[in-house]
């Protein structure tokens, strides 16, 4: 069948230690997962039912490197997240079955136009705008459960100009990785190549153009980008 406009090339991550790629098919996001991170945020971090929202999955950046500086904001903020990339999916999956879903992790930062999601809560407008702008999700590459397990424990931070901002435990989050694959999918239908941001702990802040931000998790190694 002929297009009637060109097809986009499908965005891909790659895969640690091989030359595969990991096809991003969604991207999804939980909000306020990490206490210390409600709290800083005026919530209260009860174990609330947790939320979620989306980023087109065009926004990805792989490896991280050069970002924009985006438009229409002057207080972009950074939140370091472990990432989890799907193999399998489905529907109500339960908790147990979870973890069998997982083909990977990766290190990403979730960055948000923080000035606009504070208008749109005042508003109660949806956040698309503050959260799924051009090249907001930056992504390390995605190491395969088979080389760093299953991640419950160990740290996660960043840093902005070699400076500590965000420091946790991944152990911290008040959803697991296992009951957020299980939440989601009680909503959709999860599929292979689908990536979920598990939360940010605290110390978010504002970056400008010109700044490098470093993050890391224990197992996962790294990732980089530089605002420009």
């Amino acid at each position: 069948m002929e297009s009637v406009v060109p097809i986009p090339a499908p965005p891909s991550v790659p895969v640690h230690g091989t030359s595969a790629v990991f096809p991003v098919r969604r991207i999804y996001c939980i909000g306020r997962n990490y206490a210390d991170h409600a709290r800083e945020m005026g919530m209260d971090p009860t174990r609330e039912t947790p939320f979620f929202f989306g980023k087109p999955h065009d926004v990805v950046v792989p490896r991280g490197g050069e970002i924009a500086y985006p438009p229409a904001t002057s207080n972009l903020h950074y939140e370091v997240e472990l990432v989890v990339a799907l193999a399998k999916g489905g529907r109500d999956i339960a908790v147990v079955d979870a973890p069998g879903c997982i083909y990977g992790y990766a290190v990403g930062i979730d960055l948000t136009r923080r000035d606009l999601q504070a208008k749109s809560k005042e508003k109660g407008q949806p956040w698309d705008t503050a959260k799924g702008f051009d090249q907001s999700a930056p992504v390390s590459p995605i190491t395969p459960v088979a080389l760093c397990g299953h991640l419950e424990t160990g740290s996660i931070w960043l840093t902005v100009n070699g400076i500590e901002k965000q420091r946790g435990s991944l152990s911290q989050m008040i959803w697991s990785v296992p009951e957020v694959i299980a939440h989601i999918s009680g909503f959709v239908a999860l599929a292979p190549g689908d990536l979920i941001f598990t939360g940010t702990p605290a110390g978010v802040g504002p970056i400008v153009a010109g700044d490098r931000v470093r993050c890391g998790i224990d197992g996962l190694g790294e990732l980089e980008i530089q605002l420009v």
